[in-house]
């Protein structure tokens, strides 16, 4: 398939969006790309807001980003957690320098404020952290999915198949 020999960073904690973790998760799967589930503790069962659980495959601790093609972060409320963890920071900012490809949805643009990337950058994320976003100095839009260069992101559940489709071809290209 189109992403074999690719590996991809989903990043985990609690209170994950269900369907903005495992949609990707599995559709990556499907195109035989690697994706290692990530979060704060290795082994260690994450629990979705809707009660889904994802077990993390490393802790932060364990992986070298510069092995990684992409990082993928969901939605929900864990980017409010993930995006205190300087790891998780330097994570994303890692990928933002190497130019590899960072997918954020909903709430995830949090995290990308945090690690300071989003000077300039096109986006799209749930209405409700539009503002968050602009005051970051992104250019927001109210679209299902936005690519600017190795950035794609995304509104919300019904917007992951025009995500995915977006970002699976800019992975395949790379």
């Amino acid at each position: 398939m189109r992403l074999n020999n690719k590996k991809i960073i989903a990043l985990v904690e609690h209170d994950f969006e269900d369907l903005e973790l495992w949609y990707p998760v599995l559709r990556l799967k499907e195109e035989c790309a690697q994706v290692d589930l990530v979060g704060k503790e290795a082994k260690k069962k994450y629990i979705g807001k809707y009660g889904v659980p994802a077990e993390s495959d490393f802790a932060f601790k364990d992986i070298n980003v510069s092995d990684y093609d992409a990082i993928l972060v969901p939605g929900g409320w864990a980017p409010d957690k993930l995006r205190r963890y300087p790891e998780v920071l330097e994570m994303v900012r890692h990928m933002d320098q190497s130019k590899k490809i960072i997918g954020q949805i909903c709430h995830a643009g949090w995290v990308l404020i945090s690690a300071n990337i989003l000077q300039g950058v096109k986006v799209t994320s749930t209405p409700g952290i539009k503002d968050d976003m602009t005051n970051a100095g992104a250019e927001w839009y109210d679209k299902a999915v936005t690519s600017d260069g190795h950035i794609i992101s995304s509104r919300r559940p019904p917007d992951l198949p025009d995500y995915m489709r977006v970002f699976i071809d800019k992975l395949a290209e790379k």
